[in-house]
């Protein structure tokens, strides 16, 4: 870092620090992914830190690595309150008052009792300490699914689907590529390489044949392949490309949802990208926490719909959302909604 660069206020600084924490997404798994961005006495930007694969460092001892002697008398500014245990790692919040740390902004109180409790540490050191700034973006953003698990016991589930103005998935001749345009596709690529596993349905492996992985617009594979999770009874062909090498794949032969997720209970964020039916299922279930849908600018007339069978049989048993995100990717809408009621 430049020790010239210009000092930063704790609402930018805290911008910085969910950028960071972004990149952590499926690589920290278990543990959250965290960001955290240390100023110097001046308010300048020294150091900034993403929370490491489990057993390395968390995002504060990056960040304070990187500011070294130039901490001292500054400001850490994280997204989740420092912990306070000793696993693999040692405590952040003894990291950060070794390192002559005067203040701690956080913007979400951690969940787990046993990490919990850094922002009392750090006071008792005579460090101030404020919590809340950035708290929505946090909680509604990278550490979504990680207090979701700390909240529920169980993984957070997002519904992914592509579909047309009038709701379909595929056309009638079952033809699906592509839906939505190449920007939008990418995201989900970008996305996809965020998240601990995929789950898809032995009838799209059957139909589509797809690989699951994440991959840059080049074709290259990015670094963080979630696992890929077929469910269902129908046999997958030794030759399917989900048996490939470049990610780890679960088969489970099941058609329930509540055994699926519990199969899965070790991951912390997962996505639905099967069909139709699964889709319908894990909805009837209530097993969907999100659902993010990219919608192109086109009429089928016929075909699958995106969902079916969700176990509704009149308006008044419509399952209603939250409306969250409505942002235009390329040509295509992308749209992200949570249940009513959700926190």
């Amino acid at each position: 870092m430049n020790d010239e660069s210009a000092a930063v206020s704790v609402v930018d600084a805290m911008a910085l620090a969910i950028e960071a924490s972004e990149t952590a997404r499926g690589v920290s798994s278990p543990n959250p992914a965290v960001g955290a961005v240390v100023l110097d006495a001046r308010g300048a930007v020294v150091g900034i830190g993403a929370t490491r694969p489990p057993g390395g460092p968390h995002a504060e001892v990056v960040a304070l690595a990187e500011a070294g002697d130039r901490a001292r008398g500054g400001t850490a500014v994280v997204t989740l309150e420092p912990c306070n245990h000793t696993g693999r790692t040692g405590p952040c919040s003894q990291a950060l008052i070794d390192a002559g740390i005067v203040a701690v902004v956080h913007a979400v109180a951690d969940p787990n009792p046993l990490a919990s409790g850094g922002a009392d540490t750090l006071r008792a050191a005579g460090i101030r300490v404020e919590q809340g700034t950035g708290e929505h973006e946090v909680r509604n953003g990278p550490l979504r699914a990680w207090l979701h698990k700390q909240r529920t016991g169980r993984p957070h589930v997002t519904l992914k689907y592509a579909a047309t103005l009038d709701g379909r998935s595929a056309a009638a001749d079952g033809t699906s590529q592509w839906i939505t345009g190449p920007q939008a596709r990418a995201h989900v690529h970008t996305e996809r390489a965020k998240l601990d596993a995929i789950i898809v349905g032995t009838g799209t492996v059957l139909a589509d044949d797809p690989r699951l992985t994440a991959r840059h617009p080049d074709g290259t594979l990015a670094p963080h392949q979630p696992v890929r999770v077929v469910v269902g009874s129908r046999p997958t062909p030794a030759t399917a490309a989900i048996r490939g090498s470049e990610a780890a794949t679960v088969f489970l032969d099941t058609h329930e949802p509540a055994e699926v997720i519990d199969a899965l209970r070790e991951h912390t964020d997962i996505q639905i990208e099967g069909g139709p039916t699964l889709a319908g299922a894990f909805l009837a279930a209530g097993l969907v926490d999100r659902v993010v849908a990219y919608i192109a600018p086109a009429v089928l007339g016929a075909g699958p719909a995106a969902v079916e069978n969700a176990g509704i049989g009149t308006i008044a048993d419509a399952i209603r959302f939250r409306t969250e995100t409505v942002t235009m990717i390329g040509n295509d809408i992308y749209l992200g909604v949570v249940p009513e009621g959700a926190k």
